[in-house]
């Protein structure tokens, strides 16, 4: 029985984390076998639950805030550390984040355990930050990007473990085919149209680590969201420009607006935008909290159009060809818009004119974004050849995670503890006759 560590953001009610999650397992299934024990570590055992089910096969471990201990003794236990969380050498969201997955691979490294970063992303890192994961991320047994950039910038970090560049395992996400449609039958507003606002108050992050703070920034200790006078008005200002751009829709096409919080952490924002609306019975908000990633990817690809700073709403969306426009929050979001084509049009950076704390800013931000959706609400077309080719060059992509999945785990020699399953050796078979790594013992 091979035993397996999947680190990665698990918990926090993220959509996008949980798409990523089910997929991997899915994957992980698939190469090691039905009988291969899967351990997922989570701050939130509670919130995992909601959509992965323990068995004898698969535990969820709590870990600590402070994981440094319970993340060593976990990657004691398994005989292969899968880093499986998108954000993996990105500090975006804060330092903490980025060193619980260093410090995976810095253990796995010294106890000689392999270990793959399966599908995950690269952006800019502090100084320190960045030396931390040159170090770690270069005795990584094989690092897989979901995008060329990504690949880019670790290389340019000094990175020198094995790199290639995928697509993102969550093109890979199925839903259930019963949850097609929900929106509309649960809510019969939304089946005169449904235009999806997938807000961040980017101004909230990074998040630190500090003894004390405000209850209502705390994440969960001792971890805090950034806070200034500056960064307050920056977020009512969003709000106020959200709320105003959600009331333009309502007016001026007569659908209604989804108030899409792709985590738990973005309902503050949404119900702020909610309160401030002059046509609130127009509106609802939909959150990871209460809807599992299945339901959320139907509602994103239910929708006429989708304004978003979440990078998977933009991936989760594809699917269905939604037309959408970005407001710039990090990266990852910005990566993908270059992939398909959409950069230079319909992504909007909100820091370009200046800090979102002056009125003109915001002013300018808005009214450029209002142009773009009233241009996309009158011609949903304009831009369903670079959806469509975009979703299938990632979708193919996205499918070759599992097959250097293989070839990782049984370079390493674990193919013998599977060679049992006769199924999964025709496959293996079959992989290596088609030109696959020589993997079946």
């Amino acid at each position: 029985m091979i035993r397996v560590l999947l680190v990665g953001y698990n918990g926090a009610n993220n959509t996008g984390a949980e798409a990523l999650l089910a997929s991997d397992i899915e994957d992980v299934r698939a190469v090691l076998g039905p009988g291969a024990h899967l351990t997922v570590p989570t701050l939130n055992p509670d919130n995992l639950r909601r959509y992965v089910t323990e068995g004898p096969t698969l535990r969820i471990a709590p870990i600590p805030t402070l994981f440094f201990a319970a993340v060593r003794r976990l990657v004691k236990q398994s005989d292969l550390v899968l880093l499986v969380e998108g954000s993996t050498y990105m500090d975006t969201w804060g330092s903490p984040l980025l060193w619980s997955f260093l410090w995976a691979s810095h253990c796995a490294a010294k106890m000689g355990k392999p270990c793959m970063a399966y599908a995950v992303d690269a952006g800019t890192l502090k100084p320190f930050n960045a030396r931390l994961a040159r170090r770690a991320a270069s005795r990584t047994g094989l690092i897989v990007t979901r995008n060329r950039a990504a690949a880019a910038r670790l290389r340019g970090l000094g990175v020198t473990a094995p790199i290639t560049s995928t697509a993102d395992n969550a093109f890979t996400f199925t839903v259930r085919e019963a949850d097609r449609g929900w929106a509309a039958r649960e809510w019969p507003r939304a089946a005169r149209g449904l235009v999806g606002l997938a807000m961040v108050d980017f101004n909230l992050f990074p998040a630190v680590m500090r003894p004390w703070g405000p209850k209502e920034l705390c994440y969960k200790w001792p971890y805090y969201f950034a806070s200034s006078p500056e960064r307050t008005r920056a977020g009512e200002m969003l709000a106020r420009g959200y709320a105003s751009l959600a009331d333009h829709v309502i007016e001026s096409t007569g659908k209604a607006v989804a108030l899409v919080c792709m985590e738990q952490l973005d309902e503050t924002l949404a119900e702020r935008v909610h309160r401030l609306m002059r046509h609130p019975e127009d509106a609802r908000v939909f959150s990871a909290r209460t809807h599992d990633a299945s339901r959320m990817a139907c509602l994103l690809r239910g929708l006429d159009l989708l304004v978003t700073s979440r990078y998977h709403a933009a991936v989760l969306s594809l699917a269905a060809g939604v037309p959408q426009v970005a407001v710039h929050h990090d990266t990852r979001l910005a990566t993908i818009y270059q992939d398909i084509g959409l950069k230079e049009k319909w992504f909007l950076d909100p820091t370009a004119a200046g800090s979102l704390a002056g009125g003109f800013a915001a002013l300018k931000l808005f009214t450029r974004l209002r142009e773009r959706v009233d241009a996309l609400l009158a011609n949903p077309g304009l831009q369903r050849e670079r959806l469509g080719r975009g979703y299938a060059e990632h979708l193919a992509l996205a499918r070759q995670n599992r097959k250097l999945l293989r070839e990782f785990v049984c370079g390493r020699g674990l193919c013998m503890a599977i060679s049992a399953d006769d199924t999964l050796q025709r496959e293996l078979s079959n992989t290596n006759q088609n030109g696959g790594a020589a993997c079946v013992a």
